[in-house]
């Protein structure tokens, strides 16, 4: 099954940001009053090729062997983060919902072992309007399944789908993604805060472009007490591929080379700045740091 062929066809680990250094908790790591849990929607299950990029092929087969990834089914987790930090409860995408793939859409149980019910969230903030990550805004009665949320999405990426000539210019493998787009943003548009790019979206969160993977996709930075985070969204969409090869394309993004530049602005600045990366797709937990090893050549490391 190839990549194009699918498309057509179809208790969390816990970080805070506060403190210089971390107590870990029972659920995770704690900073002062901030939190960040990772929570499950659980995982896709994809044809092998699916994350492939387009490189090289014997660095490609070298890497493939690497990271010891399988050949017959590739099978990544979707890790979305939920920041508590006393007076707001933020969600960072909501998952596939029902609709999607019966391995993901259980954010829902993620939240509950936490003790945290859907109308405890304040803000759902959306990196981009991808089944995975939007379709679960909506409850088996088409009411938004985040009733007292207030929906932050960049203005370019609800534009973009919002658009009724998307529809027709997405192409053909992915026109499903635009329908199912469209129908949940209409539902929830009048509770929509739309921003752009560098816009500190909520005090210690800044917004990100990030654009490639969709026209207007966003990651988001966050800042307390002297310590970064960077969620990536799927801008950074595997934690191998993505880290040693960024400039290599992708057709699991939809302006490829866009998105390839991305990937290597976005690199450059998270180890500059030495930020830590929450990463949707990423196993281990979903947390972690990138290494500069060599001029558009990174590393990936689980953990906290």
């Amino acid at each position: 099954m190839q990549r194009r062929h699918f498309i057509q066809s179809t208790g969390a680990l816990a970080l805070t940001l506060g403190l210089p250094r971390p107590v870990r908790a029972s659920q995770g790591l704690e900073f002062g009053t901030t939190r960040i849990d990772v929570v499950s929607d659980g995982h896709l299950v994809l044809p092998p090729d699916f994350a492939l990029p387009d490189g090289d092929e014997e660095e490609l087969r070298a890497l493939i062997e690497r990271y010891d990834l399988s050949d017959d089914v590739y099978e990544p987790p979707c890790n979305l983060a939920l920041i508590r930090d006393g007076s707001r409860t933020l969600l960072f995408d909501v998952g596939a919902g029902p609709d999607f793939m019966s391995s993901a859409g259980h954010m829902a149980e993620a939240l509950d072992a936490l003790g945290v019910t859907p109308d405890d969230i304040t803000h759902l903030v959306v990196t981009h309007a991808h089944p995975d990550h939007i379709w679960g805004m909506l409850d088996d009665f088409d009411d938004p399944l985040l009733p007292n949320a207030e929906v932050l999405i960049g203005r370019a990426e609800f534009d973009y789908w919002m658009d009724p000539d998307t529809l027709d210019t997405i192409g053909e493998a992915r026109q499903s993604f635009a329908v199912g787009a469209q129908r949940r943003l209409s539902v929830i548009e009048d509770r929509v805060q739309l921003f752009e790019d560098g816009a500190e979206i909520l005090p210690g969160i800044q917004a990100v472009a990030s654009f490639g993977h969709t026209p207007g996709h966003m990651a988001f930075e966050l800042r307390a007490g002297g310590h970064g985070l960077m969620i990536v969204g799927d801008a950074l969409s595997t934690p191998h591929f993505a880290f040693e090869r960024p400039l290599w394309p992708s057709d699991s993004d939809q302006q490829p080379d866009v998105a390839a530049a991305t990937r290597a602005r976005l690199l450059d600045r998270i180890t500059v700045d030495d930020l830590m990366i929450l990463g949707f797709h990423f196993s281990d937990g979903g947390i972690g740091r990138a290494e500069r090893r060599a001029e558009d050549r990174y590393v990936f490391t689980a953990g906290v």
